[in-house]
């Protein structure tokens, strides 16, 4: 196995690791949400994971690009210049998978969860479009929703720091405010480091599988078998 073989396959184990944790971590605010609500979409978490920016983008969009690497640990594939041309090509699936991935984590960060929303914790706040992600905000990227007190309204009955006793954040559940901003926190800063390193894996590959293509792609051991 060549030097580019071998990075091929440790670029197709780091993507299957990547793809199944992005997966997970998508899945955790709509399973909470489930047990919460016995069902999925009643008063979620937030907008975001409904995007499904670790299940599309961070997974199945880079399934393919996962599948051609590892087939390099075998040599099924991913020498000859073909196969690497094809996982350069594939990989590009994977960086926009990764991009959007990237794309939606930072949106759900800097919006915050849908309980720090003023006009409540529901579904019918939500409004799915792409163009939401390309919108340029005015004020600069902000966490204030996660590291304030309370992200609730003081005018909302409901909010659980109404009476002005509480002096910082508490990373527990305690109520149903400090939950669901743990959790939209955990989750989507978790989709952006995955979607990030998807991108610098995807991008390496591309680049290993061009310059594989252009030196000949055929590994030494199976050339000497020819000669």
């Amino acid at each position: 196995m060549t030097c580019c073989e071998g990075w091929t396959a440790c670029n197709g184990f780091s993507l299957l690791v990547l793809l199944l944790l992005g997966v997970i971590l998508n899945a955790i605010p709509l399973m909470v949400n489930l047990f919460d609500e016995d069902e999925v979409f009643q008063n979620p978490i937030s907008c975001f994971e409904r995007w499904f920016p670790g299940i599309v983008g961070a997974g199945l969009m880079a399934i393919p690009a996962t599948t051609v690497s590892l087939a390099a640990r075998k040599r099924a594939c991913c020498n000859n210049k073909c196969g690497m041309f094809l996982s350069s090509l594939l990989n590009v699936i994977t960086v926009i998978g990764g991009g959007y991935c990237l794309l939606v984590s930072v949106q759900a960060l800097w919006e915050g969860p849908l309980i720090c929303n003023s006009q409540g914790n529901s579904a019918s706040t939500c409004e799915f479009s792409l163009r939401n992600l390309t919108v340029h905000h005015q004020e600069s990227f902000s966490l204030q929703w996660f590291f304030n007190d309370s992200c609730v309204s003081p005018t909302d009955l409901n909010n659980p720091y109404i009476n002005g006793t509480a002096t910082h954040i508490s990373l527990h559940f305690d109520s149903q405010e400090n939950k669901h901003r743990i959790i939209h926190f955990s989750v989507f800063l978790g989709l952006l480091l995955v979607g990030t390193l998807e991108i610098l894996f995807g991008l390496s590959q591309i680049v290993i599988g061009f310059l594989a293509c252009l030196c000949g792609g055929v590994s030494k051991r199976r050339r000497n078998r020819i000669v």
